[in-house]
């Protein structure tokens, strides 16, 4: 594996007497692209809440970039380079959709790359254009649909020019022809495409979806999380022949 940037090891969560998310370890690579499935409740929001800093680990250790990140405020996490994005979408909804996006543009992580301090509104107006909503810019985003939020949501991501960038089913409510599109520019992000032009590579991702076989299509690399434990890392075509992975799905025509 390249260079380690992301390091999860023996993560534990439980709310309760029910465990979200148990004796969790994984590593991510600097180029690479990783999905992340599993059944519904099986722990893969949880855990990007936990990278992201928004749910406390009650055990083990979160590293970026070689330095621990454990349970650090959320505000610091994306400071050092982490933005995610959420199933459920919370804009400011009486701003137009670029103040949202322009928010973004103010965080240290993204301001300390002079370029953005200069273009705020620019940036924030090329964030949109990337996910396909810039003709919307001036609209509040309380009249967005449910896709075109999704869209927000990820263009505000991208805003912090993130080296780690964590979407939790960036393809829900799209329709099929939104769904490949935005497939297509998720990957052209992650290979350093046309947003983010001050860096030479995209940033590292991780994708949760159950859109799978769009999913398939363009990560690297799948983890599989069932009842919170992670029962199988590896390519897809190897994950989807995997045993405990049919066996987690039984009774749903997904793989």
């Amino acid at each position: 594996m390249d260079q380690v940037f992301l390091q999860v090891e023996g993560v534990y969560k439980h709310f309760g007497g029910l465990t979200a998310v148990n004796q969790i370890s994984f590593q991510v690579a600097r180029n690479e692209m990783v999905g992340m499935i599993g059944p519904n409740g099986a722990g893969k929001t949880t855990l990007l809440r936990l990278i992201m800093g928004i749910l406390k680990a009650d055990e083990g250790k979160i590293r970026f970039r070689g330095k621990e990140i454990t349970n650090l405020p959320p505000w610091e996490i994306v400071n050092r380079g982490i933005a995610g994005t959420f199933q459920t979408t919370r804009p400011f909804r009486r701003l137009p959709i670029i103040a949202n996006v322009m928010v973004s543009c103010l965080s240290p992580g993204a301001m300390k790359r002079g370029e953005w301090v200069k273009r705020i509104e620019a940036k924030a107006l090329d964030a949109l254009e990337f996910v396909g909503i810039s003709d919307l810019a001036l609209e509040r985003a309380s009249s967005l649909s449910h896709g075109d939020l999704k869209r927000l949501e990820i263009a505000r991501a991208i805003a912090t020019e993130p080296e780690l960038l964590l979407l939790d089913e960036p393809f829900g409510g799209l329709n099929p022809a939104e769904t490949g599109l935005l497939g297509k520019s998720i990957k052209r992000l992650h290979k350093g495409g046309r947003f983010g032009r001050l860096h030479s590579e995209g940033p590292a991702m991780i994708i949760i979806e159950h859109k799978l076989q769009e999913l398939m299509n363009i990560v690297d690399r799948v983890l599989v999380l069932h009842y919170g434990e992670l029962i199988a890392d590896g390519p897809p075509e190897e994950v989807v022949k995997n045993p405990k992975v049919i066996e987690a799905y039984i009774g749903q025509e997904v793989m």
